[in-house]
């Protein structure tokens, strides 16, 4: 089989198993990931077509929707390609690659392959910006958890079972994750892709402030209490 044909029959498992995903990593989260990952592949260097097999694999058995499992996804990535006909040792890189690309609350281990830093680049990228917020909020709600909610503090510092598990709001995951993705990035590609999007968050959240307190400029309304107590440390555009 060459890796044309392994990348065919990789990608219509893949489509099958993510029908039934949670949306904001179904097959078109996926895809974008791909898509990132080539995108910086053709910059940076690396192997393209395992990059690409890992990317497609990449969310396979998350940790999120299977109990906190952090080594089903690899392992199960692992016995899909060896299924497809891919070679031992080259299942076996790949997934280990994939054991390696999830953020984990800022938890994963320090790592100096590309391949892995590509793959973690691409999978940010998706999470932070227009798609990314929208992705924010999809998961929170999944979760039925709050928007917002000013009496759940903001988390800086957790461990990876926290990070899945404890109190926290969709607005509260901008300071705990998302915001701190820019300056992850690890290659020079994804730095300047993560840009823009960086700065379309914080506008989005300076806004949603604004909204939240009621401050913004419109017409008269009826009185409000005051949310001048709210403190979000890490974004200086939030009401003090």
């Amino acid at each position: 089989m060459t890796n044309a044909q392994l990348i065919e029959a990789c990608e219509k498992e893949v489509r099958a198993l993510s029908n039934t995903a949670e949306k904001g990593h179904d097959w078109f989260h996926i895809n974008r990931v791909r898509n990132n990952a080539l995108k910086i592949q053709a910059l940076e260097g690396g192997d393209r077509d395992s990059l690409e097999l890992a990317a497609l694999l990449h969310d396979i058995d998350d940790a999120k929707f299977n109990g906190g499992d952090e080594k089903a996804g690899a392992e199960k990535a692992f016995a899909l390609l060896l299924s497809l006909g891919a070679s031992e040792p080259k299942s076996r890189q790949i997934s280990d690659w994939i054991a390696a690309c999830s953020y984990k609350g800022g938890n994963q281990k320090e790592s100096d392959q590309l391949e892995v830093l590509i793959l973690r680049d691409a999978d940010r990228l998706d999470a932070i910006g227009a798609i990314g917020i929208a992705r924010c909020f999809h998961y929170g709600g999944f979760k039925n958890q709050a928007i917002y909610d000013p009496d759940i503090p903001v988390r800086d510092r957790m461990s990876t079972q926290e990070y899945r598990q404890g109190p926290s709001s969709s607005i509260n995951h901008f300071h705990e994750k998302l915001l701190k993705l820019k300056e992850g990035m690890y290659t020079a590609t994804a730095k300047a892709m993560a840009e823009e999007r960086h700065q379309f968050m914080l506008r989005y959240l300076e806004q949603f402030y604004e909204e939240w307190s009621q401050k913004e400029k419109g017409p008269p309304g009826p009185p409000f209490q005051s949310m001048d107590r709210l403190t979000i440390p890490g974004f200086e555009g939030s009401p003090v």
